[in-house]
């Protein structure tokens, strides 16, 4: 794939910027999959992005919480900002830590497959690991660094589920095979809907196609629609040129968005 190309993809997440009056900005990780290192290393220096604040998993699958491991250089050695509660930690000479927000479920597969970041104790080389705070939420909102999120739960195929997040205008449910009634309620009225398009007509069983995906915009009908985690099949440029056609997006403005896409909400 030529560099440039907005076919290049990796694992689906996104970083919410929240710009401050009196500080830097306010910086909230959506998942960080087996290859957040790299996503970071060529998105964050263009999008100003210095500082995690928060991190929020939707599930525990690999392709959303592979890369914790990799939160190590915002923990242990770029440091992790929060202002003058930091500030006070590093005088005294204490570790930064991360916050990292997730079900209890995932706590639980996170505690199998990265035992060493939620007991430090069991590490077995002298080795630095990312320094993480796992607390766990439930399917009630729950406040990040002043950020009010509301957690969405979707199936994701027939036995497991995962969380889509309204933030503010926005929802975002990148994983799912199905968006209960509940949860369109929840999102009726957003303006930004990002939602899991895998591929086209042949379902998958554990995401929707782009056909049920415009489908479900067609119901929220939100003022834009931008459609994720699509899979390598997915031609970026020829399916939005399809997606543009009146026929298909039902006079709705949806496209497939691109690794390094930056948009604008409102978060209030």
């Amino acid at each position: 794939m030529r560099p440039g190309s907005k076919n290049r993809r990796r694992n689906t997440g996104i970083v919410i910027q929240r710009e401050q009056d009196d500080g830097p900005p306010v910086n909230i990780l959506i998942d960080a999959g087996k290859f957040f290192y790299q996503a970071a290393i060529e998105w964050f220096p263009k999008h100003a992005i210095r500082s995690l604040n928060a991190v929020i998993l939707t599930h525990a699958h690999a392709d959303s919480a592979g890369g914790l491991d990799d939160l190590r250089d915002w923990t242990n050695m770029m440091r992790f900002a929060r202002g003058d509660e930091h500030a006070a930690l590093l005088a005294r000479g204490r570790d930064a830590r991360i916050p990292i927000y997730l079900r209890r479920e995932d706590l639980n597969i996170v505690s199998k497959t990265a035992y060493y970041l939620v007991d430090r104790t069991q590490m077995t080389s002298g080795g630095t690991v990312a320094i993480l705070d796992f607390q766990t939420i439930n399917d009630e909102p729950f406040d990040v660094v002043g950020t009010n999120v509301v957690p969405l739960e979707v199936p994701h195929g027939p036995d497991y589920s995962c969380n889509g997040y309204r933030i503010g205008d926005m929802a975002y449910i990148s994983d799912a095979s199905q968006v209960p009634d509940e949860i369109l309620e929840k999102i009726a009225d957003v303006d930004t809907l990002v939602i899991d398009a895998l591929r086209t007509q042949r379902t998958h069983g554990s995401h929707l196609t782009m056909e049920q995906a415009v489908e479900y915009a067609q119901i929220i009908r939100p003022r834009r629609t931008f459609l994720t985690d699509a899979a390598h099949g997915i031609d970026h440029y020829a399916m939005n040129a399809q997606l543009r056609d009146p026929r298909v997006n039902g006079g709705l403005d949806i496209q497939y968005a691109y690794d390094g896409m930056s948009i604008e909400i409102d978060v209030d």
